[in-house]
């Protein structure tokens, strides 16, 4: 079976369903052997912010002389970007050797698996065979019941807590926190970076063994630095050129630096390291000329943290933007913020995905007062170009991840 066979069979795998709950993975997991218990692991969860958090731990342990696994989503571009092990992504020959192996598993007991309980599956074993020191595990949703979660980690990191996925996680801040921090179990230190006195109630329930990072290092300051994309960093006294872009960074930076200080990492290490991490389509400069950012905001915490950076050096007439958002989302909140940054937004379709809207749909949910600074247009790489046409100082690609991909992938084929 080719690749491409093989990841359209695992996709089939109710990619887009979601099934809270342990079962299936610690079944599957019994018959691989346990694999989740071959190396350290650093659990991190969050609302936004757990992939930049992770790729920083990751890009410095890996500058310490550690193996290094890292397990993220959604991938951007493909499939293999999921399951990292020394910055270098899974090789298509092992992602068949991993997907057999656990499909036989589903098989032969009836596990009715999920794509990411089966992803996870395949994960935890390929780890295992690479003799990981460390693993850096993202949680896909939630925490408690998501299936990472049968791991017993050595650090819990949760980033920050949004409503988001409410209808599986709870419509409160405390009943979204408490899920997440589900992933703390006997882990014996958990970092978080929220000052919601929710989110600290539902961790302190868990643990007795906590930092809020943000109060910790209260009196670190940051600036953005526009000519480099480097967020510049001042804390307990030293300095740090960081590689990931924008004032969310900074929360994000703060829980890999307790976390690295925690595990101990020498500090020319962190130096070296900070400066190197890359973490796709978070603030990323696609293009220099014409200055072209892609970010990954999809929801309304994410378009405010975006909207942010924008509007500190770039007036309203100088932006435009594409975007696209899916049916879950507070749609309105999030064009209405846009629209602060931007008079010149292009709504855009995500093809092929069940959450997703055309761009027609969206229009139609716009207020009446903002829909003449909105143009629909279905083609992503249409909008793209129209953006572009426009000639302004910069343009910004946001919303869904998915629409992302799309778009690096109709751009790509035309390089």
């Amino acid at each position: 079976m080719n690749i491409d066979n093989l990841l359209e069979e695992l996709y089939s795998y109710s990619m887009f369903s979601i099934r809270l709950g342990l079962d299936n993975i610690k079944e599957i997991c019994k018959h691989l052997g346990n694999p989740q218990d071959s190396y350290k692991v650093i659990h991190v969860t969050g609302t936004n912010g757990k992939g930049s958090t992770s790729t920083t731990i990751e890009k410095v342990l890996i500058e310490a002389g550690y193996n290094v696994g890292k397990y993220t989503s959604p991938h951007i571009l493909e499939f293999n970007e999921r399951i990292a092990f020394n910055d270098k992504y899974i090789e298509n020959k092992d992602v068949a050797y991993y997907y057999q192996k656990v499909k036989k598993i589903i098989e032969e007991h009836k596990i009715p698996a999920t794509f990411f309980e089966l992803t996870t599956a395949m994960m935890f074993a390929y780890f295992k065979d690479k003799k990981a020191d460390y693993v850096v595990l993202e949680a896909g949703m939630g925490g408690r019941y998501d299936a990472t979660n049968i791991c017993n980690s050595i650090l819990t990191i949760i980033t920050n807590v949004g409503l988001d996925h409410t209808e599986y996680l709870g419509d409160t801040i405390y009943k979204v926190a408490k899920e997440k921090a589900g992933i703390i179990k006997s882990s014996p230190y958990t970092i978080f970076a929220d000052n919601n006195p929710d989110v600290e109630k539902a961790i302190s329930e868990e643990t007795s063994s906590y930092v809020n990072v943000l109060k910790k290092y209260k009196n670190a300051k940051y600036e953005l630095d526009f000519k480099s994309f480097m967020t510049n960093i001042d804390i307990d006294g030293k300095k740090f050129e960081y590689s990931l872009f924008g004032d969310y960074q900074f929360k994000n930076f703060l829980c890999a630096y307790e976390a690295l200080k925690y595990l101990k990492i020498d500090e020319e290490i962190l130096v070296k390291a900070f400066k190197k991490v890359i973490w796709q389509c978070r603030f990323e400069v696609y293009s220099k000329n014409p200055l072209v950012i892609f970010d990954g905001a999809h929801n309304e915490d994410g378009v405010n943290e975006l909207c942010k950076i924008v509007s500190k050096n770039f007036n309203r007439e100088e932006v435009s933007i594409v975007v696209s958002i899916l049916k879950d989302k507070e749609k309105k909140l999030m064009f209405k913020k846009l629209n602060e940054i931007s008079s010149e937004i292009i709504i855009t379709s995500i093809p092929d995905n069940p959450r997703g809207c055309t761009a027609k749909e969206l229009y139609e949910e716009l207020d009446d007062e903002i829909k003449k600074d909105f143009e629909p247009i279905e083609h992503p790489i249409e909008a793209y170009k129209k953006a572009i046409q426009k000639n302004k100082k910069i343009t910004i690609c946001c919303g869904s991840f998915y629409i992302l991909i799309k778009l690096k992938e109709g751009l790509n084929e035309k390089k």
